[in-house]
């Protein structure tokens, strides 16, 4: 059994990895995540693999591998928590220097790693983003990789486009805080086009899941 506190969100939220854990008292607001193809139990309703909710003060049970995120409804405003991390994440250009994120007013939390299992916090600042579309994930050449968004704060949408050109729009899902998107990869672990695109300045989480023969970068060796 384990919970391990992860401290990449922190000073703004906290962020546990469970696993194999019997039960979880959710003491406030809690955004919970389901990373196990088993399902988790919430009083009498299953949450599904990669699926998420808001629960409040109540117990989680059966958690074979999930990710909790705290405080994320602690705050006062939207605005002055955005303007705060702003402050003290970089940009996603500094970081990962992708033409397609220069001059966007995107910002990025470290990466956390646990296994296979990778997250980081993104803050997208303008409305609309204009992030760019993309279906490709450069540091993940091997096949097989998956990536699901779950919002925390604001109101977003995940699109997808048959080309690279939004005009090309078929499909669009709005997130609210506690929402993540329905997978959008298929068997073999390609993309469509794709984007993240603001309705309010926003902060979401990304997950990645490795195939096992893969590794995030800083963990070969």
């Amino acid at each position: 059994m384990t919970i391990e506190t992860l401290d990449f969100a922190e000073p703004f939220f906290t962020v546990r990895f469970l696993k194999d854990e019997d039960s979880y008292q959710a003491d406030g607001k809690t955004i919970v995540l389901n990373t196990s193809e088993e399902p988790l139990l919430i009083q009498d309703q299953k949450l599904e693999h990669l699926q998420s909710v808001i629960v409040k003060d109540t117990p989680v049970r059966n958690l074979k591998c999930a990710i909790v995120v705290e405080r994320f409804a602690d705050h006062g405003s939207d605005s002055e928590l955005c303007a705060n991390v702003r402050e003290h994440w970089p940009s996603a250009f500094e970081i990962r220097q992708e033409e397609r994120l220069r001059g966007v007013e995107h910002y990025m939390s470290p990466k956390a790693s646990v296994g296979n299992i990778g997250l980081t916090m993104y803050h997208s600042a303008s409305v609309p983003l204009k992030v760019g579309l993309h279906k490709d994930h450069a540091f993940c050449p091997v096949p097989g990789f998956r990536e699901v968004h779950t919002q925390i704060v604001g109101v977003g949408m995940m699109q997808q486009c048959l080309e690279r050109d939004v005009e090309t729009l078929y499909l669009e899902e709005c997130m609210a805080p506690g929402y993540t998107h329905r997978p959008m990869y298929d068997a073999t672990g390609n993309y469509p086009w794709h984007q993240y695109e603001t309705i309010t300045e926003s902060i979401f989480m990304a997950l990645e899941i490795l195939p096992k023969s893969a590794k995030f970068p800083g963990q070969e060796g």
